[in-house]
């Protein structure tokens, strides 16, 4: 049987720390992404899928298991900086001679357990041409993929394009005989609580048929801007990555991407990406071989319970616009900082993690009315939407939690913060950017309200109450004129590393 390297992660298994609607689960993460262009012309509607219980799952496996196919992939080695070198010869009888000897033949074993690297992971045809279905990060370090049919047939395999931040991959083989596809499903159609079924490729064993029921819907399990799985009972392990997960019409309705597991095997928390979401973008990688996003040119940030009744809002929904890029869409149209986005086109924006997929799913330079509420009133613009251009991966910045010195300087202390001017050397032992201008924070009382809620040595209050503050006695101001409208926070705007969110800080704060 093959075996799967460490490298490969044949279905991703997810660590314990999820989302905070999750965290008492102990959820974690892998990716997703939206793209929702209208239906292709000449597809049919999804079958109706079956309810209640049913007596077997035969026919739907029979049906679909041919569909179903092994992927192994093989990267070769990295060359050792030593093979090739010249080893200095000695006569016989020399000290050196045992210990080269020695070296020797150690090297030489060395170069012998180096071995291609081997990965094994699953996926389903979705065209008789030899279009095939998997996850990215079963392919995408790959020298070389092979796919192998349910009747053992191997054939090898072409990559035609990936897309990291879902996670999906597809390929194509060349088959001298008729390939059996499955048919792409519907993953709205499907209600929690239904039944469905995973084929896949688990530890090698290819053709195996798992049931279980729809657990959940638009899991975010912290892995990029997209997340929005399903979620399934169904048996998942590794190897099952890039499988798909069927409706009991037989139908695709996710590709099975994730567990969570503190074992590494199945404890019965799997994750699928939707059809919804899988099925365009597949689309585009088929025609283009890359995908587009729309893009709108703002951070974002939830809106809390705090953050709503610090903003004078009824209840917490939206999104709010913690960066605005002077060129971008949003900047162009006259979308603000602090502006709170509860409306993209058709679609409300309950949750802040619905804008980035709405807008990646809408059309490159379509014209999109966008719904914002501005100081408490509703306002509304038109956004003519970009596209996103593919950004290198990068390692976020971020605190490493240990403190950072500052130079001495003249500094004042307000709820639980000490703050300062930013001067030249504040700037140097903080590395902050020229660009940003507020009052730094250069230490944080233990127990302080603002030490609970995230803020840290070396943050910049860019605004308090929604207005600039560049000195101490200013953000003192902002705070007292909280108090005096009868608030119980101050909403502060904070840069760090460059990034900005808002955060509500209560003014009563505890002693520090």
């Amino acid at each position: 049987m093959p075996h799967s390297s460490d490298r490969s992660r044949c279905v991703s298994t997810l660590a314990p720390r999820l989302a905070p609607s999750a965290a008492g689960a102990g959820l974690v993460a892998l990716t997703l992404a939206l793209m929702a262009p209208a239906m292709p012309a000449g597809a049919q509607d999804p079958s109706p899928i079956p309810k209640g219980a049913p007596a077997t799952f035969a026919d739907l496996a029979e049906k679909q298991v041919d569909a179903v196919v092994y992927i192994s992939t093989t990267q070769a080695p990295q060359q050792s900086a030593q093979r090739g070198q010249d080893i200095p010869e000695f006569p016989p009888g020399s000290p050196f001679e045992e210990f080269f000897k020695e070296f020797r033949d150690r090297q030489r074993g060395q170069q012998q357990q180096q071995r291609p690297t081997t990965a094994l992971g699953s996926g389903v045809i979705i065209d008789p041409a030899g279009y095939v279905v998997t996850n990215s990060h079963v392919v995408s370090e790959a020298d070389e993929i092979s796919v192998t049919l349910h009747d053992g047939t191997k054939l090898p395999a072409k990559l035609v394009g990936t897309d990291a931040p879902t996670d999906l991959a597809l390929l194509k083989v060349e088959s001298s005989k008729p390939l059996t596809a499955s048919q792409w499903g519907d993953s709205d159609k499907v209600q929690v609580g239904d039944w469905v079924v995973a084929i896949g490729n688990p530890f090698g064993l290819g053709g195996s048929v798992t049931a279980g029921i729809l657990s959940a819907r638009a899991r975010d399990i912290q892995q990029g801007p997209y997340d929005d799985y399903l979620q399934t009972d169904a048996s998942i392990n590794r190897g099952n990555s890039g499988g798909p997960l069927y409706s009991m019409a037989g139908e695709i309705i996710g590709i099975n991407t994730a567990i969570y597991s503190p074992t590494g095997g199945s404890v019965g928390i799997g994750f699928a990406i939707p059809s919804s979401t899988a099925r365009p973008v597949i689309e585009q990688l088929k025609e283009h071989g890359q995908v587009r996003r729309g893009w709108l040119g703002v951070q974002v940030q939830r809106v809390t319970p705090d953050l709503a009744e610090t903003l004078g809002m009824g209840e917490p929904k939206g999104a709010l616009v913690t960066s605005v890029s002077p060129d971008s869409p949003a900047g162009k149209a006259g979308v603000k900082q602090g502006d709170i986005i509860t409306r993209f086109g058709d679609k409300d924006i309950e949750q802040m993690r619905q804008l980035p997929r709405v807008v990646a799913a809408t059309q490159i330079g379509k014209n999109v009315p966008v719904t914002l509420l501005r100081d408490g009133k509703p306002e509304s613009v038109t956004v003519t939407v970009g596209e996103l251009e593919p950004q290198p991966q990068q390692v976020a910045a971020g605190s490493s939690g240990e403190p950072r010195s500052a130079a001495p300087v003249e500094s004042k202390k307000v709820l639980g913060l000490t703050l300062a001017p930013l001067t030249p050397g504040l700037r140097e032992a903080f590395s902050i950017t020229p660009d940003v201008e507020g009052v730094v924070v250069t230490e944080v009382g233990e127990r302080s309200q603002a030490s609970e809620r995230g803020i840290e040595a070396g943050d910049v209050i860019v605004e308090a109450g929604q207005e600039p503050v560049k000195t101490p006695d200013e953000l003192n101001t902002r705070i007292q004129e909280a108090r005096d409208q009868g608030r119980k926070t101050v909403l502060m705007l904070v840069s760090r590393d460059g990034d900005l969110r808002y955060v509500p800080v209560p003014i009563e704060d505890k002693k520090g």
